[in-house]
């Protein structure tokens, strides 16, 4: 793609769109960033935009005369500026697409609703073990600043989301992973049919010489099927599969072609909970397909501890348990992380609602929570669910400074305080983490003040 002189517009001004642009300036491109945002609001954001890109903070200019518009993945597709580019004909894709069409090495790509960055990590921890691996996208750096850096015999690892696919255009990963599909980013994405066609969008340009590894557990998965064009992996915790991995006789399995290794005792992972064998075992499939041997995917499998704000213990204080799992930002993956531990359970929740139901979610809670601490604007929301279920052990806080406050005073030793918010962290953070490190320094100073 030839971008020396092309003008070319890059809408949003967060992480992606300031690597896009200045990936993009550095390639000799004429790049206008633009943002709803006031310049004054950017200002920790534009220190590290390269010189020569234009800024248009505050509003969007026209789209006429521009080449390219380059769209950052929290900006809706309804948004005004890139309906008008669709309608003047503009070229208009994301980061990921920018990324992909500039990549010199095979990429494996994961996708779905839960799980995705603990499966990046894993299949990156395996890779990494036998060749350079570059674990980015969702998770950590935007490929796009990485990827003229990478040598011949590497392989990049891309955690990616339904908002990044569902602007890509030749995206094509040669092994794809799709984990789970319930609803989530309804309030961005309209419907669940359209969010399940955006993660759909992942299988969209393989071939014959591709792989799709798919969820056979979980009939939304299962389903795409239908819409690969490569070789198909499945992966199960309930049933022996033909083709991908499995679980018998406490052995993590692969089989494919007629040819079955049991890869390592699930007894080696040091991940809990049942949907982290799902994980892991997605990573094998993922792994093995991408040509790294049995033993290197063992040894992956047995020293990987997990990744920050997910079931992430932060310290043990007085006989509790503190977790954070700030990154359960929607109903069903706090619902798994409330299954992942037996004892009771202290629950700190809330935060902006992404357009899903609580209703299963609260069911969980009626069932494994003994007190619960609800916060920010969902909590109306979160509470009318719970007390629907019978459930009426809980309290409001205002701030997360509170709720953890309330969780000590309400704890009991033996019992687990759970950050699970069900919910995303926009009407109090930038991020879950940053919501994360503020529930770890607060459980950390609290643990230093009880000389634990």
């Amino acid at each position: 793609m030839e971008l020396k002189g092309m003008r070319v517009l890059v809408v949003g001004a967060g992480v992606s769109g300031l690597a896009a642009a200045n990936f993009l300036t550095a390639h000799g491109a004429l790049v206008t960033l633009t943002d709803r945002m006031e310049e004054r609001d950017l200002a920790e954001q534009l220190v590290q935009l390269n010189p020569g890109v234009a800024l248009r903070a505050g509003g969007y200019p026209p789209v006429e005369g521009f080449g390219l518009v380059v769209a950052s993945p929290g900006v809706p597709p309804r948004e005004t500026v890139l309906a008008r580019a669709r309608a003047a004909g503009i070229p208009l894709f994301g980061e990921l697409e920018l990324a992909f069409l500039f990549c010199p090495v095979p990429m494996v790509a994961v996708t779905g609703t839960n799980g995705k960055t603990t499966t990046s990590s894993l299949i990156g921890d395996i890779s990494g073990l036998v060749r350079p691996t570059l674990v980015g996208g969702n998770i950590g750096v935007p490929l796009v600043s990485r990827v003229e850096d990478l040598s011949r015999d590497s392989l990049v690892v891309a955690e990616v989301s339904s908002f990044q696919l569902a602007s890509t255009v030749r995206f094509r990963p040669w092994v794809a992973v799709v984990l789970n599909l319930v609803p989530d980013h309804l309030d961005w994405h309209g419907s669940m049919t359209a969010y399940v066609a955006a993660k759909a969008r992942i299988l969209a340009n393989q071939s014959g010489a591709d792989t799709a590894v798919l969820n056979y557990d979980d009939p939304l998965c299962r389903d795409l099927r239908g819409k690969c064009r490569g070789r198909v992996l499945f992966f199960s915790t309930r049933t022996r599969l033909e083709q991908g991995a499995f679980v018998a006789d406490g052995k993590v399995v692969f089989r494919s072609d007629g040819r079955e290794e049991r890869v390592a005792d699930v007894s080696c992972l040091r991940i809990p909970g049942g949907h982290n064998l799902a994980n892991a075992l997605a990573a094998v499939a993922a792994a093995r397909a991408a040509g790294i041997a049995p033993e290197a995917v063992a040894r992956g499998l047995a020293s990987f501890r997990g990744v920050r704000h997910r079931l992430e213990t932060v310290a043990v204080i007085d006989g509790v348990r503190w977790v954070n799992d700030s990154k359960g930002t929607n109903p069903a993956a706090a619902g798994t992380a409330l299954a992942s531990f037996p004892g009771p359970i202290v629950l700190i929740a809330g935060g902006r609602n992404k357009g899903g139901n609580f209703d299963s979610f609260a069911a969980g809670v009626a069932q494994r929570v003994r007190w619960a601490i609800l916060l920010g604007e969902a909590a109306p929301e979160i509470e009318a669910a719970l007390k629907n279920r019978g459930f009426t052990a809980l309290q409001r806080a205002e701030s997360l400074e509170e709720a953890v406050d309330l969780a000590a005073r309400a704890a009991q030793p033996g019992d687990t305080v759970l950050l699970s918010p069900a919910c995303a962290s926009w009407d109090m953070f930038r991020n879950y983490e940053e919501r994360g490190d503020r529930f770890c320094l607060l459980v950390r100073d609290r643990s230093a003040r009880s000389g634990c």
